[in-house]
Order: structure tokens, then sequence, then C-alpha cells
């Protein structure tokens, strides 16, 4: 199997959030590819491109399909929330020889609203038209939604170089029922890769119980459901233990 890694970023943010798993990935032997979504590319803080608030997941999957077919080896797809959806569509796409999908987002077909889902979106979801504006997250629903599980000091740090996002991608993942192009429609049996999937026991933006659903999609998955972690599994307290635990199935399912 491929040595290469492609770690794709999920909403409001850039490759910065690998930070952590980067080196981590390195020292036991994987080449890391940290591409940044269309749009992403940003300063903190910075007022988003016109153009970001109508770009859809299909547009980004395209990108990243691009940039994999000029890759020398099919990578392993790792991929945090909105990240762990377009590995998901990639895997479909026969791009991944395994795909990691950490605390993902939902694809079309999956049933993932709550009211902790509903306030962590609760901006996007109240601004009329904002399937066509792009958003990024105050304080406030940041501390509720991604960054639990940070020491307190750490936090706004964090907050502060998170980007703007689509509004068309919001509302492609958390409203799919009313997006005509059914642009997150995943084909489970199109995904023949090892999947692991990876479940924060207190996530508030991707909760367990629709992980666990996206799991039960496709046939190769493995799950793991980690109580004491929440959405941020990249860099939150105990970060490590969550990447340990992707070197050791990738270890097993790439021996040597």
């Amino acid at each position: 199997m491929s040595k290469t890694l492609v770690m794709i970023h999920g909403m409001f943010s850039a490759p910065w959030v690998w930070e952590k798993y980067v080196p981590f990935f390195e020292d036991v032997g994987w080449r890391c590819v940290t591409p940044t979504l269309r749009h992403h590319d940003i300063e903190p803080g910075s007022p988003p491109p016109p153009e970001l608030g109508t770009t859809s997941v299909l547009d980004y999957v395209e990108d990243l399909e691009e940039l994999i077919r000029g890759l020398e080896e099919e990578p392993v797809l790792m991929g945090h929330s909105m990240g762990g959806l377009l590995a998901q569509m990639l895997a479909a796409r026969g791009q991944g020889s395994a795909a990691v999908l950490l605390t993902p987002a939902a694809p079309a077909g999956v049933l993932a609203l709550s009211p902790a889902v509903i306030k962590s979106f609760l901006g996007p979801l109240t601004t009329w038209g904002f399937w066509r504006k792009s958003f990024r997250p105050t304080f406030k629903s940041a501390l509720y939604a991604f960054l639990e599980g940070f020491p307190e000091e750490e936090r706004r740090g964090i907050w502060e170089r998170m980007v703007y996002e689509s509004g068309r991608a919001i509302f492609e993942i958390g409203l799919w029922p009313f997006d005509r192009r059914h642009a997150t429609r995943v084909d489970p049996a199109a995904v023949t890769c090892p999947v692991l999937v990876v479940a924060g026991g207190r996530d508030r933006a991707t909760p367990a119980f629709a992980v666990r659903k996206v799991a039960k999609r496709y046939p190769t998955a493995s799950y793991h459901e980690l109580p004491d972690q929440a959405h941020w599994v990249l860099a939150q307290t105990g970060w490590q233990d969550v990447a340990a635990l992707c070197a050791r199935w990738l270890g097993e399912v790439a021996p040597g």
C-alpha cells in the first residue's frame, strides 16, 4: 500500500490544523501532503473572496482529485470533519488505497441533524440566502461546536486562525434533502478500500450517533468511538492517542 497520506482539512480551517499530525506520521515513515481547499488560502480575519460563498463540495473534490492524479502513487486519504466527507467522496471515485475519517461529516442519506448540530451552525442556518454567502464562526459558537477539549488558554488562538467557509457547502452537507444536485451523495458500494471511522463521544458538530451511521454504510469500515474526545481530535487534549490509533490501524491494513 501507498506510504503517502493526503490530509484533508475541514470547514473554517486550512492545512495548519495538521501541524501536530504531520510530524507524528512523518516520524513513522509517511509522506504527508496537506492541500488547501479552494479559497481557503487567505489570512485569518481577512475578508473572503466573493466566490467562496457559492463554492460547492464538488469543487473541493474536483481540486483534490486533480492533485491526487498528479501523485506518484495512490495515497491513503485522511480527512477531518468536512474533510472526512471529502475523503468518502474521493474513495468512492477510487482515489484512495485506504481512508481515515476523523469525526467526519455525513454524506447525503444520513440524517445527522440534532439540537447540538443546529446550535453549532446557528449563524448560517438563520441567515436568509446563506447558501450563497460565506461565514466564519463567532468565538462563542466555535467554543461550543469545535473547541471543547482544548485548554482555555489555547482556545482563542485557534479561533483567531479560522477562516471563512462556503455557505453552499454548509447547505449541501447540513440540508442535503433540499439539494437538488445531491452534491454530497456517496455510493457505499463504490467504497471498496479499507476505512477507519473515528467518532468523539463529546462531539457536538459531528455527533457520534451520526458518525456511527457513516461507518455502517461501508462494509470495509472499522469504527472507534472515543468517549472523552470532542470534535477537534487533531490537536485537543489526547490527540496523540487518536493519532496512534490511526497509525496502528494503518499498520494493520498496510503491514510493513
